[in-house]
């Protein structure tokens, strides 16, 4: 079926500024104009979505598919399932797998693996140093060429300056966007939660935010002294906004991304030492949280993803010390935020959410994506923004179930994934 007509939906496309009920067009795998699709045809396909947001394709640029290497917690064909189920047709892998993609050898495969197996656009970063070991930079020219959309060492952060800063002027030469993991280990140490009441009470080793600060504060100098976009990942902390907010008031290229569990949880959550309650960086305390909420309302936090980082159950039924940090995301990502930023919080509105979904992370990253124009590959996520649902991981279509959310009741979620104009999932 080459032709789809969704009707009577709330579109949503904030890269042209639409905010209307109106019919979308679907032909041959791209947005199209009323004039281009006849009807009424019998090869036509009708989408009834009154009641609900037709929005461009959700874009999530930080996801982590543990493929190559440990698909015993994820496949790249697993986590693009799960992307689907939550709405989104276009991720970003990182890099933190076996071997690492420091080369266009293994970015190539993980590019010809996505196209054989993947439900969604995966698209690949690459690392920033050879084996993520912050010690020599790898072939970023190179990996350019291969098609990364951006270099990270996301799970490690590159501790020399002057490596970093040729990264970044390597970076702007190739016209790629650095994405930055922000841990000052000297810092941090061996800190496995957030430094404050709750570390002292149980005993655990902190993680103070000036590990996170530190760092922030390096890439933003960094951005300022090459010119060029350094992108700060999975912020937690008021004195990371505050900082950011004073950079981007100056017209420095730097820019964060907020994730839900960091908003949506606090460091309190801990105490009954739940290994998926920890993860990288740690759960902040209240007064961060407010401070990230206000960083979004006023649209210093620019970004909104999920940080998606599965493990296997054996892995997390562990000590809290040694058990790995992260939890798996892009099936509650969007049911979070909506109902956290929009319904409960009313820190932005609907349009405003899926501007930070859609348009702004394909800005950053030169995607051609994020837009629903004539002419744009008809990537559409389907959202009702008033349907009240419970999480359940065992339902999830990721290949792990490590998640603080199971059993919360959210209010928001997609009820429909169309990717290249064929639906990929729907509820």
């Amino acid at each position: 079926m080459n032709t789809t007509i969704i009707r009577n939906g709330h579109v949503i496309d904030p890269a042209n500024k639409r905010d209307e009920i109106a019919d979308l067009y679907i032909a041959k795998g791209r947005i199209a104009e009323k004039s281009e699709v006849r009807d009424p045809n019998s090869d036509v396909e009708k989408i009834d979505a009154k009641g609900l947001i037709v929005a461009p394709g959700l874009i999530d640029m930080h996801v982590h598919l543990r493929e190559p290497g440990f698909s015993h917690k994820e496949t790249i064909e697993s986590g693009a399932r799960a992307a689907a189920a939550g709405g989104f047709t276009t991720i970003v892998c990182m890099p933190n797998t076996s071997p690492v993609p420091d080369n266009s050898s293994t970015i190539a495969w993980i590019k010809d693996s996505a196209a054989r197996v993947a439900c969604v656009n995966v698209l690949p970063a690459g690392a920033i140093s050879k084996n993520l070991a912050g010690e020599e930079l790898a072939p970023i020219g190179s990996l350019a060429k291969a098609g990364v959309v951006a270099i990270t060492d996301d799970g490690h952060c590159i501790q020399n300056h002057e490596i970093m800063r040729r990264a970044v002027e390597y970076a702007r030469m190739v016209g790629v966007p650095v994405l930055d993991h922000c841990q000052d280990y000297s810092l941090v140490g061996n800190g496995v939660v957030h430094e404050g009441y709750w570390s002292t009470l149980l005993g655990l080793p902190g993680w103070p935010g000036a590990g996170e600060e530190a760092i922030v504060m390096r890439n933003i100098l960094l951005a300022e002294l090459c010119d060029h976009p350094i992108h700060c990942q999975h912020l937690t902390t008021a004195g990371s906004v505050r900082l950011l907010r004073e950079a981007r008031a100056r017209g420095v290229k730097i820019s964060g991304e907020i994730c839900p569990h960091h908003i949506a949880l606090t460091d309190e959550a801990i105490q009954n030492f739940d290994t998926n309650y920890k993860m990288n960086p740690p759960l902040r305390s209240q007064t961060d949280v407010d401070a990230l909420l206000d960083g979004i309302a006023d649209g210093t936090l620019s970004i909104l993803c999920s940080d998606h980082a599965p493990h296997a159950e054996f892995e997390k039924e562990v000590e809290f010390d040694v058990a790995p940090f992260g939890i798996i995301g892009l099936e509650t990502e969007l049911g979070l935020f909506i109902d956290l930023l929009v319904h409960k919080h009313a820190k932005i509105d609907i349009v405003r959410l899926i501007e930070m979904c859609t348009i702004e992370p394909a800005r950053l990253l030169k995607l051609d994506a994020g837009t629903l124009s004539p002419g744009a590959r008809a990537d559409v996520t389907l959202i009702d923004p008033a349907l009240k649902w419970t999480v359940s991981v065992d339902q999830f279509q990721s290949a792990s179930r490590n998640s603080p959310f199971n059993g919360w009741k959210l209010k928001g979620r997609a009820v429909r994934t169309i990717v290249g104009g064929k639906t990929v999932w729907k509820l």
